[in-house]
Protein backbone atom coordinates (compact mmCIF):
# COMPACT_ATOMS: atom_id res chain seq x y z
CA UNK A 1 0.00 0.00 0.00
CA UNK A 2 1.03 3.66 -0.81
CA UNK A 3 1.04 6.46 0.89
CA UNK A 4 -2.61 8.25 2.13
CA UNK A 5 -3.35 11.73 -0.27
CA UNK A 6 -3.67 13.56 2.99
CA UNK A 7 0.45 12.15 3.99
CA UNK A 8 1.15 13.00 0.53
CA UNK A 9 -0.15 16.26 0.78
CA UNK A 10 2.04 16.54 4.31
CA UNK A 11 4.95 15.58 3.12
CA UNK A 12 5.03 18.16 0.05
CA UNK A 13 4.16 20.85 2.64
CA UNK A 14 6.88 20.17 4.68
CA UNK A 15 9.24 20.44 1.94
CA UNK A 16 7.76 23.61 0.87
CA UNK A 17 7.60 24.62 4.89
CA UNK A 18 11.61 23.87 4.46
CA UNK A 19 12.22 25.69 1.37
CA UNK A 20 10.35 28.68 2.25
CA UNK A 21 11.98 29.03 5.64
CA UNK A 22 15.37 28.94 3.96
CA UNK A 23 14.47 31.64 0.98
CA UNK A 24 13.26 33.78 3.91
CA UNK A 25 16.61 33.53 5.65
CA UNK A 26 18.42 34.94 2.74
CA UNK A 27 16.45 37.75 2.29
CA UNK A 28 16.15 38.83 6.03
CA UNK A 29 19.98 38.32 6.10
CA UNK A 30 20.48 40.40 2.77
CA UNK A 31 18.18 43.00 4.10
CA UNK A 32 20.54 43.42 7.44
CA UNK A 33 23.57 43.23 5.07
CA UNK A 34 22.25 46.49 3.01
CA UNK A 35 21.21 48.04 6.60
CA UNK A 36 24.80 48.01 8.16
CA UNK A 37 26.29 49.40 5.28
CA UNK A 38 23.60 51.95 4.85
CA UNK A 39 24.63 53.05 9.02
CA UNK A 40 28.00 53.13 8.17
CA UNK A 41 27.34 55.25 5.10
CA UNK A 42 29.37 53.34 3.58
CA UNK A 43 27.19 53.62 -0.59
CA UNK A 44 29.77 51.27 -2.81
CA UNK A 45 28.89 48.10 -0.06
CA UNK A 46 25.39 49.61 0.16
CA UNK A 47 24.59 49.60 -3.47
CA UNK A 48 25.80 46.32 -4.21
CA UNK A 49 23.96 44.70 -1.19
CA UNK A 50 21.00 46.55 -2.46
CA UNK A 51 21.42 44.75 -5.80
CA UNK A 52 22.38 40.96 -4.52
CA UNK A 53 19.00 41.49 -1.77
CA UNK A 54 16.68 42.80 -4.47
CA UNK A 55 17.61 39.30 -7.16
CA UNK A 56 16.28 37.13 -3.32
CA UNK A 57 13.63 38.97 -3.28
CA UNK A 58 12.89 38.88 -6.61
CA UNK A 59 13.73 35.04 -6.52
CA UNK A 60 11.82 34.41 -3.45
CA UNK A 61 8.87 35.95 -5.23
CA UNK A 62 8.69 33.85 -8.05
CA UNK A 63 8.86 30.35 -5.99
CA UNK A 64 5.63 31.86 -4.23
CA UNK A 65 7.82 32.92 -0.63
CA UNK A 66 6.49 36.74 -1.00
CA UNK A 67 3.79 38.67 -2.53
CA UNK A 68 5.00 40.65 -5.36
CA UNK A 69 3.17 43.61 -3.62
CA UNK A 70 5.48 42.54 -0.61
CA UNK A 71 8.43 42.79 -2.38
CA UNK A 72 7.62 45.65 -4.49
CA UNK A 73 7.10 47.89 -1.17
CA UNK A 74 10.09 46.58 0.44
CA UNK A 75 12.30 47.34 -2.60
CA UNK A 76 10.76 50.70 -2.55
CA UNK A 77 11.41 51.56 1.73
CA UNK A 78 15.14 49.97 1.21
CA UNK A 79 16.00 52.39 -2.25
CA UNK A 80 14.67 55.43 -0.18
CA UNK A 81 17.68 54.50 2.57
CA UNK A 82 20.07 53.61 -0.42
CA UNK A 83 19.13 57.35 -2.03
CA UNK A 84 18.95 58.99 1.27
CA UNK A 85 23.08 58.16 1.82
CA UNK A 86 23.83 58.74 -2.07
CA UNK A 87 22.87 62.39 -1.43
CA UNK A 88 24.46 63.08 1.57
Amino acid sequence: MGKSSAQKRHDQSEKRRIRNKAVRSRVRTGIKNFRSAVAQSDTATAETSYQSVTRLMDAAVSKGVYHRNTVARLKSRLYKRLSSIQQS
